[in-house]
């Protein structure tokens, strides 16, 4: 009988409860259980003391069948989580002599003394099933106790995913037989999710019953998640993508990407298969914008370069916007935002160009402009297209719901052709 078990996540670490450490390793570990179709229950923070880890695992196995632990796992002192699970699950500490042999080899790569600390890395628990680490010296460990299964590993999210993709997930799979489950992801942009909702609330209530929706909002747009459960027909996935031609017709230009695909990609994406190179020329945004164009590996084949130009002298100097263009409408306008467009293409050579100029807050506001008063432009050989926006939402809103904007303008003139 296919078993479906609730799982909890438990962080250890104090950094985590002072806020030092931002936890991004529960967000990683809930999407991919989604993907089993596994159901977190519960994620708890807990401090580095012996005494509130064993009550957090007690109470942890009264409401799960999968407790995921992350932290605690490394060389110095405060490190408990290992030491605490010997005594838990009641077993010794035994050296692992593969996971010793892994350690040595890590210290003897980067020609550095290995300490008495490295090498008890390799002492685990000895009734666990030791999870190689390909990361880094510290192992994950899997216990099984009661029925309920507890898995360790370490809080370095890279070593902790790395695990989770090739140890964990693969064993939870297998051992609770998970049963088929699908995701289809459709990111749109540019329409807030009860509008969203409301557009599309015919073809949701039309979904067949083995296929869910999930509305799953960011700055600027929305993630839908079509997560399909195997109903014993055959082409589930394929099934579950014959539903969305219908939803293109209700969303038009605001499904920008199918799947885990973010904005700046799928422009990115976009820009390549048209042989375009772009230019940005930004004011309020200072290079938020050229940032989040460069995080996608591979934007040198068409991002070009930035212009920052925050005074309007450099404006003027390096853009070539006019004087009396800013006399006459100011910096934050449509007719200067459109110039420094226009003179960053011609300045860089580029086919197509953004620009942003905008009143982030929170000062600097007016009667006739307040903060959050936002122009964006895209200019290429053939036309310019300018756009006023506001929002106030407080700088840094104000700055990523800009660089969005901006992003997604882009993205719909050039799918314009």
């Amino acid at each position: 009988m296919t078993r479906v078990p609730d799982v909890e996540i438990m962080t250890i670490g104090d950094e985590l409860l002072y806020g030092q450490v931002i936890d991004t390793n529960s967000a990683f570990m809930g999407q991919e259980l989604g993907k089993l179709g596994l159901r977190v229950r519960q994620i708890t923070s807990v401090s580095d003391r012996a005494e509130e880890i064993v009550a957090a695992l007690d109470l942890a196995r009264q409401r799960a069948q999968v407790v995921l632990m992350t932290g605690g796992l490394g060389p110095t002192k405060d490190d408990l989580t290992k030491h605490v699970l010997a005594r838990y699950f009641g077993a010794e500490l035994v050296l692992h002599e593969p996971t010793l042999r892994h350690v040595e080899g890590i210290f003897a790569r980067y020609n550095r003394p290995m300490l008495e600390v490295n090498r008890q890395q390799a002492l685990v628990p000895a009734n666990c099933t030791v999870l190689h680490n390909a990361l880094g010296t510290a192992p994950g460990m899997w216990f099984e106790d009661g029925g309920i299964v507890f898995v360790s590993m370490p809080g370095v999210p890279f070593e902790m995913k790395g695990l989770m993709t090739n140890e964990v997930l693969p064993r939870l799979r297998q051992h609770f037989q998970t049963p088929a489950i699908e995701h289809v992801v459709v990111q749109t942009v540019g329409l807030g999710e009860s509008f969203l909702a409301q557009r599309i609330e015919d073809w949701e209530n039309r979904l067949p019953a083995n296929v869910k929706l999930a509305y799953l909002p960011s700055l600027g747009g929305v993630r839908l998640r079509l997560t399909g459960h195997d109903d014993g027909q055959p082409n589930l996935r394929a099934r579950m993508k014959a539903l969305l031609p219908e939803l293109r017709n209700l969303l038009g230009n605001h499904i920008f990407a199918e799947g885990e695909i973010n904005l700046e990609t799928a422009v990115g994406t976009l820009l390549a298969e048209r042989g375009l190179t772009l230019g940005t020329a930004e004011s309020c945004t200072g290079g938020l914008l050229a940032h989040r164009i460069t995080s996608v590996p591979g934007s040198s084949r068409y991002y070009q370069g930035s212009v920052v130009a925050y005074s309007n002298e450099i404006k003027m100097r390096e853009l070539g916007v006019k004087a009396e263009t800013l006399a006459a409408h100011g910096a934050v306008s449509e007719p200067a935002v459109a110039e420094m467009a226009e003179g960053l293409r011609q300045r860089l050579g580029v086919d197509v160009a953004v620009a942003t100029s905008g009143i982030a807050g929170p000062e600097g506001g007016t009667d006739a402009k307040p903060v959050g008063t936002i122009c964006i432009a895209y200019a290429d050989a053939h036309h310019t297209v300018t756009r006023q926006l506001s929002f106030d939402r407080g700088r840094q809103l104000n700055l990523e719901y800009t660089t969005t904007a901006a992003l997604n303008l882009l993205r719909q003139e050039v799918e314009k052709g």
